[in-house]
């Protein structure tokens, strides 16, 4: 296994937490968006790659559930480059706003909320971040796209100081 070394773990396994989202505030949703975010219920299972100096293999399970109040809430688990990720959150449709929302938490002390879009048959949830990690300065944009049958996680990572990028992508299939 190649050692990405402290900054790739630390930006590919927080760019993985910051793109898979889930929301906390209350929904009165409309029963489309409802069932379209129930669609997703279900044990997915991805593996992807993070190219940074190096490119790694990223494994990643994830298990998305019902919640309060016809929220989806997600737990999941991703595995790169020696570091284990994981994360936990809730999906939502707001009918106040006519949006998807979602936010998370980590073990790596990375949190966020995205917005997301119906998009054809599927939602895209993006999300843009700023923070520090260990005294790295961290920029992540991120995307989830639910497709039906396919999660499909996407992230790019940089390090404001010194200018490095890691980038992954991380397909998910239902189980």
């Amino acid at each position: 296994m190649t050692n990405f070394g402290p900054f790739a773990r630390i930006v590919s396994a927080a760019g993985l937490a910051a793109t898979l989202a889930g929301f906390a505030a209350p929904a009165l949703a409309g029963q489309a968006e409802v069932a379209l975010l129930k669609s997703y219920e279900g044990n997915w299972r991805g593996q992807g790659t993070a190219v940074g100096t190096d490119t790694e293999r990223v494994t990643c399970r994830m298990a998305l559930t019902p919640g309060n109040q016809d929220k989806v809430n997600y737990a999941g688990r991703c595995s790169l480059a020696g570091t284990n990720l994981s994360i936990n959150g809730t999906l939502a449709y707001i009918d106040d706003s006519s949006r998807f929302e979602g936010a998370m938490t980590s073990n790596l002390n990375f949190s966020g909320v995205a917005v997301g879009k119906k998009q054809s048959n599927g939602i895209v949830f993006n999300l843009k971040s700023r923070g520090e990690q260990d005294n790295t300065d961290l920029e992540i944009n991120a995307a989830i796209v639910l497709t039906p049958g396919v999660i499909t996680v996407q992230f790019k990572a940089t390090d404001v100081k010194s200018g490095k990028v890691i980038i992954a992508s991380v397909p998910f299939q239902k189980i």
